[in-house]
């Protein structure tokens, strides 16, 4: 990868740079690893691959805790200390990570006021039903943390909007996760300004930091067999379009209006699940459909650096929606209900965190079981 990626600096600067961020779109890197911090790698991103932010979630830790060796000291350490479980990951490894991660960033947070140079670390997902566990849960992680730039993500299920309003309140930074449709793009921006709302009557700063997570490549996984080859790979864009259109809805509204007036931030659009499932479609396909003013496209690694070497920049989204609800109409007529879909995406996509999630604490404690038993003299299970 870093190989590769110097290979491609002088490009990604032509086509990202210049195109990209002049639009008005920021690029975040949806990974961490140990190795990108220690390497250098995730440094040269920021300088010289304007990447101004990062995503992380259950499965991108368990498949860096699983795949190389960078945590077996730290996860030694901690386990002759008397860590384990979710203390362990959470207090210790993630945040380990990911504060270094916002240092990292803190330049670009600084100098955009506050708008960009963001990280962001996921509450357990196994509270994705529980409000008060959540709520809890993000503050001490939050405080845990102790950096400006941390984004807590919460999931947008339903017992989730009442974390996230309570949330903003208390002033601590969300990215709110695993939205699919319009439908879960309004409550959760009605949970946010709601949280701002609540501070503004209290006399409060009303400039809290958020964004929505709009996960896009699952919707054409999931339909991929049901529909005829001319629609396949269109629909997560086709709905991408329709949620950017509430989007500028809600910017030019009078209540939002009134909320910024009063010094609150706009709660950011961010493109989430934008690397390519389907080997037979482009790879670059979600970079270069949706390019935008005032939002957000995080990608995985591999994503990043396809992007760089062969992706092209086209027009921005339409504010209007453009062709968005003629597609979905034809997806319609082939028998695909999108509203039921979108909530069988969130469903499977809180499960799926989930199983990451279980299997991340189970990597954990094998770990360091069988590095505690090495180092004491013992044979490895």
């Amino acid at each position: 990868m870093q190989d590769l990626s110097n290979c491609l600096i002088f490009t990604y600067e032509v086509t990202i740079r210049h195109r990209q961020h002049d639009l008005g779109q920021s690029l975040w890197l949806d990974n961490i690893t140990r190795g990108l911090l220690t390497s250098g790698t995730l440094g040269r991103y920021i300088g010289e691959l304007s990447v101004t932010g990062l995503t992380s979630n259950p499965t991108i830790f368990d498949q860096a805790i699983g795949n190389a060796g960078y945590y077996d000291a730290a996860i030694l350490q901690r386990a002759r200390a008397g860590k384990s479980g979710e203390a362990l990951f959470f207090f210790e490894l993630a945040l380990e990570d990911l504060t270094r991660a916002a240092d990292l960033f803190r330049p670009v947070h600084a100098a955009t006021g506050g708008a960009d140079g963001w990280v962001s670390l996921e509450v357990s997902p196994l509270l994705a039903d529980d409000t008060a566990g959540t709520i809890k849960a993000v503050a001490q992680l939050y405080a845990q943390a102790q950096r400006p730039n941390i984004f807590i993500k919460i999931p947008g299920t339903c017992a989730g909007m009442g974390a996230i309003e309570e949330t903003i309140f208390a002033d601590i930074p969300v990215n709110v996760t695993l939205l699919f449709s319009r439908k879960h793009y309004v409550a959760a921006a009605e949970a946010y300004m709601r949280g701002i709302e609540r501070r503004l009557a209290a006399g409060l700063d009303p400039a809290v930091g958020s964004v929505t997570s709009i996960f896009v490549s699952r919707w054409d996984v999931a339909i991929k067999e049901k529909v005829p080859a001319a629609l396949r790979n269109r629909l997560g864009i086709a709905i991408a379009k329709r949620i950017y259109k509430a989007y500028c809805e809600l910017l030019k509204s009078k209540r939002w209006q009134t909320l910024a007036a009063a010094g609150a931030r706009p709660q950011r659009l961010l493109w989430a699940s934008t690397g390519t499932k389907d080997p037979d479609a482009p790879d670059t396909l979600y970079i270069e459909a949706l390019a935008a003013p005032d939002t957000i496209n995080t990608m995985p690694e591999k994503t990043l650096l396809a992007f760089a070497e062969h992706g092209q920049m086209h027009s921005a989204l339409p504010t209007d929606g453009g062709d968005a609800e003629a597609m979905l109409a034809e997806f319609a007529h082939a028998d695909v209900d999108y509203g039921a879909l979108a909530a069988q995406l969130q469903r499977e996509g809180a499960q799926s965190f989930a199983e990451s999630w279980n299997d991340l604490i189970e990597r954990i404690a094998s770990k360091s079981a069988a590095l505690t038993q090495s180092q004491s003299g013992g044979a490895a299970p």
